[in-house]
């Protein structure tokens, strides 16, 4: 079990597979891109597969999301799910995509074990999308947003950001297609793991104006704490359901109290918290030839020294040094 000091239990692993991507988000990374992990950083599928298993087979973690940078470009990626999948007993897998190569991937990912997706899409505007990517793919992003839905990857969420002078009025419209396309949207509050660390508090759309926007439109009732349980995303019945909406209130509403989840990244080391300073070394212990045993036993350790919060309200809060790209979404 990975257990906190505030009684907090992980059961949600979160498994970043590169740090490279092929979108250049202005709230992630610059135009020009970051220097990548070299491979021999990055963790083989071998080791990626193994570290899965202690979670799961000795430590009770229960479900395993993969994330990136962007997940799509690891070469072995339907074969790191369908071995993920096979493990006894069976975690839960999903994945949180840009959605560019979903279309041709959906399917051997669904058939190699995968239950659902989280592709991120920001705009429903391709100009938009243009301008706040850098790259001319919003088709592509949709075109896998329907390959996902086709091959039963449900339910396939939509993740969006909205950014003060590229789409902040498009919070109904964003919300109006998902429901006509059997999408479950949810909002994220933009937070500070850019690479740039030009994130501004004041420069952010929050919450509650996410939900103001929305209620011109729609409207909303909430789903209730019962219904949330550890779930980062707030959750609202839209025109009485059965049609669903999120918020992901990281910044304004943390839900640090009933986080369960702990993060490996690309480079095979454990983060308690996104927002976290320090990393325990996975990598090294197992190239080392530590045991399965001796890895759980590092895991724990690490597990133990999880913060209370995120620290994003304290006056002497630190951006961590590494990006969103590299840490893992």
């Amino acid at each position: 079990m990975l257990i906190d000091t505030y009684g907090r239990v992980a059961t949600d692993l979160r498994v970043s597979l590169t740090d490279r991507c092929n979108l250049r988000c202005t709230y992630c990374m610059p135009e020009e891109g970051l220097q990548w992990l070299a491979k021999p950083e990055l963790l083989t599928d071998d080791e990626i597969v193994r570290l899965v298993r202690v979670a799961v087979t000795l430590l009770g973690v229960t479900e395993v999301r993969f994330t990136g940078g962007e997940p799509l470009l690891r070469p072995g990626l339907v074969s790191v799910v369908e071995r993920c999948a096979a493990l006894e007993p069976r975690p839960r897998l999903s994945l949180t995509t840009n959605g560019i190569g979903l279309a041709r991937t959906a399917q051997a990912l669904q058939a190699a074990g995968l239950d659902r997706v989280n592709v991120s899409l920001d705009t429903l505007r391709p100009e938009v999308f243009a301008a706040l990517t850098r790259r001319r793919r919003h088709q592509d992003v949709l075109d896998g947003l329907a390959a996902a839905r086709a091959a039963g990857l449900a339910p396939v969420k939509v993740n969006s950001v909205l950014m003060p002078g590229h789409n902040a009025d498009e919070a109904p419209d964003l919300l109006a297609w998902a429901v006509a396309n059997d999408y479950e949207l949810r909002f994220i509050e933009q937070m500070p793991l850019d690479a740039q660390h030009g994130w501004r508090r004041d420069g952010m759309i929050t919450a509650e104006q996410i939900l103001e926007s929305l209620r011109t439109r729609f409207t909303l009732t909430p789903e209730g704490a019962a219904e949330r349980g550890s779930a980062p995303a707030e959750r609202w019945l839209v025109d009485g359901g059965p049609a669903r909406v999120g918020v992901i209130a990281s910044v304004t509403r943390p839900f640090c109290r009933a986080c369960d989840r702990t993060r490996l990244t690309a480079d095979g080391q454990v983060r308690t918290c996104l927002f976290a300073t320090e990393e325990t070394d996975l990598r090294g212990a197992l190239r080392d030839g530590a045991s399965d045993e001796e890895l759980a036993h590092l895991w724990r350790a690490a597990m133990r020294g999880k913060k209370a919060g995120s620290g994003l309200d304290a006056p002497e809060f630190l951006q961590p040094a590494r990006p969103m790209s590299a840490i893992g979404g």
